[in-house]
């Protein structure tokens, strides 16, 4: 009899483990100079609230298409991602980075638009795209969200790397370090407005913010580009108004992570955005009216039960 009284209480003591093992959440972002890190802490403090026993992390990354790969993998829960990138992803373009369509990925949130900055040391000369040919040019870290974004408005202008007398692929940090000693003449950061790495630069030598048409981007070709504009005094010494590209924002998940934790996710975000706003001004940009805007992979049915609940979506 004691034996097997015992045998229940083990029983009874495992089972009752295991209905309440830990929940692990991590927040995949990209550099930590740049706006997915910051906004990705927010995250985890925010969820906190709802999912206080939930052991939350925050990965930095190299953003966009590392960060669909590894969900994908199922190595993270929620990430942070280009629209164009997510679009790649969803199609498998080996090209980009994705050896084959990630089917797992689905859609959590639209957010803030990325803008495209490309930047360039005053004395440099350089005023427009085409005065980038022979210059030395980071283009953003390998096959990265901002990387493809080079790629694609290149294209677009009928220019390549091939153009350039030195390219580097390197992620914000390094690319700006590289600005401040005179090592690169130019450098393309894909971010929301006011990013710290681009604040530091404007901040350390005279830049100039390249334009970039509403013509060029029609002829991009791909509907994730719109065309928008960095306003005036956004950067140190930026004095006028300057037109460039923008490209959406995501955040993704994958089909394994249980409906109610991305339900929890998406509705304590979509009610706390002041919070991420606090964290970053480029979540200004975020409206709870968009969040289930159009994205190229579907909605994980946790986020869509929110949306449907909140009246988000019809």
């Amino acid at each position: 009899m004691k034996l097997r009284s015992l045998i229940a209480i083990t029983a009874l003591a495992v089972g009752t483990s295991a209905g309440h093992a830990a929940e692990f959440i991590n927040v995949l972002t990209g550099g930590s100079s740049g706006v997915y890190y910051p906004l990705g802490v927010s995250l985890t403090q925010i969820y906190g609230k709802v999912m206080p026993d939930a052991k939350m992390s925050v990965q930095a990354t190299k953003a966009s298409a590392e960060n669909l790969n590894l969900l994908q993998a199922g190595k993270g829960e929620i990430a942070f991602t280009l629209g164009d990138t997510l679009s790649e992803a969803w199609k498998g373009n080996a090209d980009v980075g994705f050896k084959a369509p990630l089917a797992k990925l689905r859609t959590v949130a639209a957010i803030y638009p990325n803008y495209i900055h490309f930047l360039a040391a005053e004395d440099s000369g350089i005023k427009s795209l085409a005065d980038l040919k022979g210059k030395r040019v980071s283009v953003g870290a390998p096959k990265s969200g901002t990387e493809l974004n080079t790629r694609d408005i290149l294209k677009a202008a009928g220019m390549g790397y091939q153009d350039f007398a030195k390219v580097e692929y390197l992620g914000y940090a390094e690319s700006v370090e590289l600005m401040k000693n005179r090592q690169l003449d130019a450098t393309i950061l894909s971010s929301g407005l006011g990013v710290a790495a681009v604040r530091d630069l404007a901040t350390a030598l005279k830049i100039v913010v390249i334009p970039i048409s509403a013509e060029l981007v029609g002829k991009i070709g791909d509907a994730a580009y719109q065309t928008g504009t960095i306003p005036a005094n956004t950067y140190n010494g930026q004095a006028a108004d300057v037109q460039t590209v923008l490209v959406p924002n995501y955040l993704v998940t994958h089909q394994g992570v249980p409906a109610e934790t991305v339900y929890k996710m998406t509705k304590s975000m979509a009610e706390n955005l002041d919070a991420m706003v606090n964290a970053h001004a480029a979540a200004k940009a975020i409206k709870k009216d968009k969040l289930a805007a159009g994205s190229p992979v579907p909605l994980h049915p946790g986020a869509e039960k929110y949306y449907r609940e909140a009246g988000l979506l019809k």
